[in-house]
């Protein structure tokens, strides 16, 4: 990977994306002691940064791919960015989603045209049904996080944060499936001005964590965090570029995330998800660290039950 990778792939999405908004906050700076620029993605088609990846790895496909469409399993925002990066250029969509997935998600998927097929909601189930969707229709598997086209997707929130902001010190994002923070750490590498990026992850579901100290992707047990997006585990195209780029994951408590999360909606106004608030949260932890720099933190999306608020 390259710097021309990133920039290859920012100039392919931009027709397709939104060059989402920066906010900052003076009482959030003072409460932080630091001086901070928010990346709003949930401002982004579909509400989530997912739609960067999703839209680089549909325009990566070749012209036999598209005919026969793609399929990917997602609970959620991946499964709403690719149905909709898919529609965008007339190609099918099929995705795999666990029976328990909340009924907004799917009406949205159905709603951007995508063909939903229900499996159990544990990953193995999950990844059976995507297998055999791929086998009956020859639709190609994209990934929702561990895939190339998508890591670099990802990374162009990143790049557009830096290019309005090239002295930023750190950027904080959260950790899932490795997708957005592998982008993150690959931009932030090669424009930043030695500029850290610095994961946050819930105690609750915490293998990304483990996996930098144990050096192999580790997996979680259970997953009880508010933090929905972010129960997914690394996979083995990410972790290396995780493992290079990334500083260091700060863990947060379920507390921590929905203080955060109530924070941003009081202070900078805009809805966020608890998994997007987890960043925020990580750097509030461990803020005596970071007094004083100029930081950007990744708002990854804004899709909430707002049925089942935390707050």
């Amino acid at each position: 990977m390259q710097k021309e990778d990133l920039l290859a792939t920012q100039a392919r999405i931009t027709p397709y994306i939104h060059r989402t908004p920066i906010l900052t906050s003076r009482l959030l700076n003072a409460i932080a002691g630091a001086e901070l620029f928010f990346k709003c993605e949930n401002f982004q088609r579909m509400g989530a940064f997912k739609m960067r990846g999703a839209m680089n790895a549909v325009l990566a496909l070749s012209e036999e791919q598209k005919t026969r469409g793609v399929v990917t399993h997602s609970s959620g925002n991946f499964a709403q960015a690719l149905t909709l990066a898919a529609q965008n250029i007339g190609v099918k969509a099929y995705i795999v989603m666990p029976e328990n997935a909340p009924q907004v998600k799917k009406d949205a998927v159905r709603g951007y045209g995508g063909q939903i097929i229900e499996s159990a909601s544990n990953p193995i189930a999950r990844e059976e049904a995507a297998a055999r969707v791929e086998q009956e229709t020859g639709a190609y598997f994209i990934h929702p996080s561990n895939d190339l086209d998508v890591i670099l997707g990802q990374g162009t929130a990143a790049m557009e944060l830096l290019e309005d902001h090239p002295d930023l010190a750190y950027i904080f994002s959260p950790v899932g499936g490795g997708g957005l923070i592998g982008g993150t750490a690959l931009a932030a590498h090669f424009f930043g001005q030695n500029c850290k990026v610095i994961g946050g992850e819930p105690f609750a579901a915490d293998d990304a964590y483990r996996s930098l100290q144990s050096g192999q992707i580790e997996s979680n047990d259970n997953t009880n965090t508010l933090a929905d997006g972010l129960r997914t585990q690394l996979g083995d195209i990410n972790f290396p570029i995780i493992r290079q780029y990334v500083d260091q994951i700060i863990r947060v408590e379920e507390t921590e995330i929905t203080a955060a999360m109530k924070l941003i909606w009081e202070r900078l106004k805009i809805i966020v998800e608890p998994s997007s608030a987890v960043a925020l949260a990580a750097l509030l932890r461990e803020k005596e660290m970071y007094s004083g720099q100029k930081i950007g933190v990744i708002l990854s999306g804004g899709n909430v039950d707002l049925g089942n608020l935390p707050f």
